[in-house]
């Protein structure tokens, strides 16, 4: 067909599609009905690392046989900030505790897996790569969910980890995200040196060694990645500037808040706040990772909600166990097994406290009993809010919960 014949025969639509991004043009052809990036759904992950005492911060006040296991540990009833009758939130945490008022706020409680590991590394493994406990995998819940996007979406933006190490829950057998702290950083970098010949030298070309040939492709996607992200934010700072000394989880949402602002395509993001291992003196370290925490998500959702976003924005909390019901001889916990996960967004079904609060009645070996595995957590959000088989991703069906 000659240029003119076929301009003539195409559509208004089809025209346009011509101008699209390559990513939003595979969006389109993969029967996406709005491939805006504006209007794309966002999973923000926080990673608790260390083992947070979900108790201490949502607080079963309401029941007396948590005052007994923890005499001096506990937070008083008076300074709890009430949610319901049984469970409120802990006093540092008023801005959490805002949002839960607004609706905004899910509390899943007794989240764990069968047969618990206390160990911090397998825990999180487990976690991060939704194995069962004695099941060993190389790749992440979330790289696996790289892995089933059409080709044309398969990049290392597509999940980004604010971070100066990939988390092994971005990692997939094909694709993985890629680990972005300072995006400028990133991008100057990989313009120095040999990174960048180099990935161009090989763009396209396959050298007949498969690993050889995996590493040019990893160093391709990374430059082209660096390349896009700074492109689609250079123009942007962030409003709240780093604090010296501390505060890293309000800035690294800040970024990520920037990034979801400039339409990236990104639908998942990912970030850590550590410090939860709290065996001696618990009070004092995490109340201050508390109080934190509750202020950078509380500042990241309301700076979404201002420009429309947060409707179309879940942030997870998860931490790789919970803590011991007793305190210890230190003033701290130890490693335990179940604990809550709380889910923040604009979109939520079922917002408020979820499910039953922990039974301290009934413990296992001092420990709380799981009644929701986590999996069930992630097959919601993978069927639900990406659009994604979670069958296929987590290797076996999980109830799907009500929670959006």
């Amino acid at each position: 067909m000659k240029r003119r014949g076929f301009i003539g025969k195409m559509t208004a639509g089809s025209a346009g599609a011509l101008f699209l991004p390559g990513w939003l043009q595979a969006a389109r052809a993969a029967g996406w009905t709005d491939p805006s990036a504006r209007d794309q759904k966002k999973l923000v992950v926080i990673k608790l690392a260390g083992g947070n005492d979900g108790l201490n911060m949502v607080v079963p006040y309401g029941d007396p046989l948590y005052y007994r296991a923890r005499p001096t540990l506990a937070i008083p009833k008076e300074q709890v900030i009430q949610a319901t009758d049984t469970q409120g939130f802990n006093p540092v945490m008023k801005g959490i505790a805002q949002l839960y008022r607004e609706k905004k706020v899910a509390v899943i409680n007794n989240v764990g897996y069968p047969d618990p590991n206390r160990s911090h590394f397998r825990s999180m493994d487990i976690w991060e790569t939704a194995s069962g406990a004695r099941e060993y995998l190389r790749t992440g819940w979330l790289g696996r969910w790289l892995d089933t996007l059409p080709p044309a979406l398969r990049k290392p933006y597509m999940a980004i980890d604010d971070d100066e190490q990939l988390s092994l829950a971005l990692k997939g057998k094909t694709i993985t995200g890629i680990a972005v702290r300072d995006p400028k950083k990133l991008h100057n970098t990989l313009q120095r040196g040999f990174f960048r010949p180099l990935a161009e030298m090989w763009q396209g070309q396959q050298s007949g060694n498969p690993s050889l040939d995996y590493l040019h492709q990893v160093m391709e996607e990374t430059v082209t990645s660096a390349d896009y992200i700074w492109d689609k934010t250079k123009d942007t700072q962030t409003t709240v500037p780093p604090k010296p000394g501390g505060d890293p989880l309000a800035v690294a949402l800040q970024t990520i808040a920037t990034m979801i602002e400039a339409d990236m395509a990104t639908p998942v993001y990912y970030t850590t706040l550590n410090g939860f291992d709290t065996h001696v003196r618990e009070r004092p370290q995490q109340d201050r990772l508390l109080k934190e925490y509750s202020e950078a998500v509380t500042a990241f959702a309301q700076r979404l909600e201002k420009k429309g976003l947060l409707q179309n924005t879940l942030i997870l909390t998860f931490s790789e166990f919970g803590r011991r019901v007793a305190e210890n001889a230190s003033g701290g916990t130890d490693h335990g097994c179940a604990s809550n996960v709380l889910i923040v967004g604009g979109g939520l079904k079922k917002p408020g406290i979820y499910n039953e609060a922990p039974n301290l009645a009934r413990l296992d070996q001092g420990d709380l009993r799981y009644t929701i595995d986590f999996r069930s957590v992630y097959a919601t959000l993978l069927e639900k809010w990406l659009d994604a088989d979670a069958r296929k991703i987590l290797g076996r069906k999980f109830p799907v919960l009500e929670f959006i």
